[in-house]
């Protein structure tokens, strides 16, 4: 019997506000309904994904930060989430201070991927939501990834920082992870009724052509409302606009990863 390993997928951009953790969120609740089993690992501090499941961070034991220092092993924190084949490793903002201390270890850059790699074979896919931001915990990310998606929001400034990001992922390539790949671009917070997201778009797929996602992301108040009610939008409004263009952006990963 073969056994398969997870697809590992990084939800990565060094802007903020682009939809980066709704879209971590959204994409492993749809792919975890599709009947995938699912694990969405949270390293960026600010820890928006955990709290965003309506997990009490307070109330946890361990999370990433111990598992990034070495502290813990990552089965073990691991969470169920109220979503069937849907869990979550959770963080708190303490990741923040463990990024600094992680400077000085030796594994500094694959701890998230060792982490990963002792439980891949539990999972269909992988996701994972880093940090805004080019830094260590975003590195380690890439190089524990097979996939990346960008996720580009259709406002002015879009492709500010991209550049900086693609010569990242191209060094990751070089160094320590040269099959990583970019599974493709997503527009998010799109308004067809504005000229400036239509000619933002069109910028996107100018520059990045074929790796666009077909799916976009429109500006949607369900959207927004979801995670102070700690549940994705699937669950809180399963006939919204964004829920469905979520479930949309879900298939089309399925087909570009072969699943």
């Amino acid at each position: 019997m073969v056994t398969v390993m997870a697809k590992v997928i990084c939800i990565t951009n060094q802007k903020g506000g682009v939809g980066k953790t709704t879209t971590s969120v959204n994409l492993a609740y749809f792919l975890a309904k599709d009947k995938n089993r699912v694990l969405l690992v949270d390293v960026d501090p600010q820890g928006n994904a955990s709290s965003g499941l309506g997990l009490d961070k307070g109330g946890l034991d361990a999370s990433m930060t111990e598992v990034m220092l070495g502290a813990a092993n990552f089965a073990d924190i691991i969470q169920e989430t109220a979503f069937k084949n849907f869990d979550l490793a959770p963080t708190t903002p303490q990741l923040a201070n463990a990024e600094v201390e992680m400077a000085g270890m030796g594994q500094k850059f694959v701890m998230l991927k060792r982490a990963i790699l002792s439980v891949a074979r539990d999972y269909d896919y992988i996701i994972i939501d880093s940090p805004p931001s080019l830094s260590l915990l975003t590195v380690n990310g890439m190089i524990a990834a097979d996939y990346l998606i960008l996720p580009v929001q259709t406002e002015f400034y879009a492709l500010e920082g991209v550049a900086q990001l693609l010569e990242s992922m191209a060094m990751v390539r070089k160094a320590m992870n040269p099959d990583l790949k970019l599974l493709g671009v997503l527009a998010t917070m799109y308004d067809k009724r504005t000229s400036l997201s239509v000619e933002v778009l069109a910028e996107v797929r100018k520059y990045f052509r074929e790796k666009v996602f077909e799916t976009m992301i429109p500006r949607n108040v369900r959207v927004a409302e979801a995670p102070s009610h700690g549940v994705p939008v699937g669950a809180y409004d399963k006939f919204s606009k964004g829920a469905k263009a979520y479930r949309d952006f879900a298939r089309e990963v399925e087909e570009r990863t072969g699943k």
